[in-house]
């Protein structure tokens, strides 16, 4: 008998008025995936993620957490961590107070000080919730969500305000909850950052689901037959695309040091190209042949979902 799902939504709606906030999704989560939810602002996504906390009621379809009833079952709630966006923490309280508050609502709780070190805030144990920085404040809710060694953690944007240090440190956080058998679900506006962390993505677009499989899936299947690559400016794109058979108008230099080639992503102008570079003793520090990025993707989706 395979596991019950961690999430599962079918059919979900919510309504606001005549607006269709959220319009028919379903997807699944398997236990232990880290699974991101994307969507332009506006795309159902919050109000998707708040129904599955227990925050909002829905108007049609069902959700499911851990085989749970979000809106009815209590217990649900000592399984569950939650990372709200604009944090929703105690200003007046200490950061080590408030962490020690929310770790005295669970049996089995990490050690305040040991999560504080590891989200690189023992140093700001001691400041008020008020006079921490935006990323600090963004750690120490991260840090809430995840004292109580949660089942099924949600994470609102949870680099958001973060130096690339504590930016990386978070993604090595998220995928230990995964490792250790957490399910994660995340929003996030960072492409690079769902590209990297997530098992598969939901891409949302007007209350729908717009698209749903692994980073790689969505990346592949997209329509991109061009060749992408990055190596030094200003390279000779007339004597590129000559090596290469094309016309000169097929390798331009989009932006410094970023090349593309608008023709076949073929074996042969991959070569090509290799050859070119190392005869100028160039190396090239990126290459994409096939597949566009998963930002090229998202774009792409959300512009041909607009009414």
């Amino acid at each position: 008998m395979t596991n019950p799902s961690a999430i599962a939504v079918s059919g979900l709606e919510k309504h606001y008025g005549a607006t269709r906030a959220v319009d028919g999704v379903s997807f699944d989560v398997a236990p232990g995936e880290v699974f991101g939810l994307l969507g332009p602002n506006g795309a159902g996504k919050t109000t998707t993620v708040e129904i599955l906390e227990g925050y909002r009621r829905p108007d049609a379809g069902t959700v499911r957490v851990l085989d749970c009833d979000p809106q009815r079952d209590a217990s649900l709630r000592s399984r569950m961590g939650v990372m709200l966006q604009e944090g929703g923490l105690y200003p007046a309280l200490r950061a080590r107070e408030l962490l020690r508050l929310f770790a005295a609502y669970y049996e089995d709780p990490e050690d305040a000080d040991t999560l504080l070190d590891t989200v690189g805030l023992t140093d700001a144990a001691g400041t008020p919730v008020r006079r921490l920085s935006g990323g600090q404040a963004q750690r120490l809710s991260l840090a809430c969500a995840i004292v109580g060694r949660p089942d099924v953690v949600f994470l609102d944007e949870p680099t958001a305000g973060m130096d690339p240090q504590a930016r990386t440190a978070t993604w090595g956080l998220v995928r230990d909850l995964a490792a250790r058998g957490a399910t994660v679900l995340l929003t996030t506006h960072a492409m690079d950052e769902a590209e990297h962390l997530c098992d598969r993505v939901a891409i949302m677009a007007g209350g729908r689901l717009a698209a749903l499989g692994t980073p790689a899936e969505l990346t592949q299947s997209a329509t991109a037959s061009d060749v992408w690559f990055a190596a030094v400016p200003g390279l000779d794109t007339d004597a590129l695309a000559h090596a290469l058979s094309l016309d000169g108008t097929c390798v331009v230099e989009e932006r410094p040091g970023e090349y593309l080639i608008r023709a076949p992503a073929t074996a042969g102008i991959v070569a090509d190209l290799t050859a070119f570079l190392r005869d100028r003793d160039v190396m090239v520090s990126s290459l994409r042949a096939g597949r566009q990025s998963l930002e090229a993707v998202f774009l792409q989706i959300t512009a041909e979902s607009q009414p």
